[in-house]
């Protein structure tokens, strides 16, 4: 099993494989952890619900595949830290692949000494030459113990946007304590 099939199957353990049209959950119609929209998406045409619950796992590893690995250039994440690249899916699952990008960004450039370890980087949402530059030389001065802490920024700032949402849409704080249990960890 490579790489991207053990990310893959770990968001296809904590999503599920049940159905489910919670109201309260703003996502929608959702199997697999792939909404209703992700699906219009990447079928390109409006779908039903029951179009949704019957999609086969297949398809969804194929969507996650190029939607939240290859889309967002995570593959270049891959080939510099599986760890890394494996929250990244994770939270752009969730959140979206722009929002963690833009975690990565900040995260390397408040982790640069003051561009002392390389030049900060646009917090842009594109994970391109530039982040993945950045997060090369970080890894190359930080090694494990490097990724680990970028690791830990990653999910506090995962974490305090699972907060955020809460506070401003009420309704979702029935969400909150799933997502810190099964999305944030350190």
């Amino acid at each position: 099993m490579n790489a991207v099939d053990r990310i893959i199957d770990d968001i296809l353990a904590v999503e599920g494989e049940e159905y489910t049209d919670n109201p309260a959950d703003s996502g929608g119609p959702t199997k697999y952890g792939i909404t209703q929209a992700t699906l219009a998406k990447w079928r390109r045409r409006p779908v039903t619900p029951a179009e949704v619950a019957a999609l086969t796992r297949e398809e969804a590893r194929e969507i996650y595949y190029h939607r939240f690995v290859v889309d967002p250039g995570y593959v270049g994440v891959l080939e510099l830290s599986e760890r890394i690249a494996a929250e990244l899916v994770d939270t752009g699952v969730n959140m979206g692949p722009a929002v963690a990008t833009m975690f990565l960004q900040r995260s390397l450039n408040a982790l640069n000494r003051q561009q002392r370890d390389y030049p900060d980087i646009a917090v842009d949402g594109a994970c391109g030459p530039r982040t993945l530059a950045a997060l090369r030389a970080y890894l190359a001065k930080r090694g494990t113990e490097g990724e680990t802490v970028l690791l830990k920024a990653l999910n506090c700032l995962q974490g305090e946007r699972y907060i955020d949402i809460a506070e401003r849409r009420p309704k979702d704080e029935e969400f909150v304590y799933g997502w810190l249990r099964a999305r944030v960890s350190l």
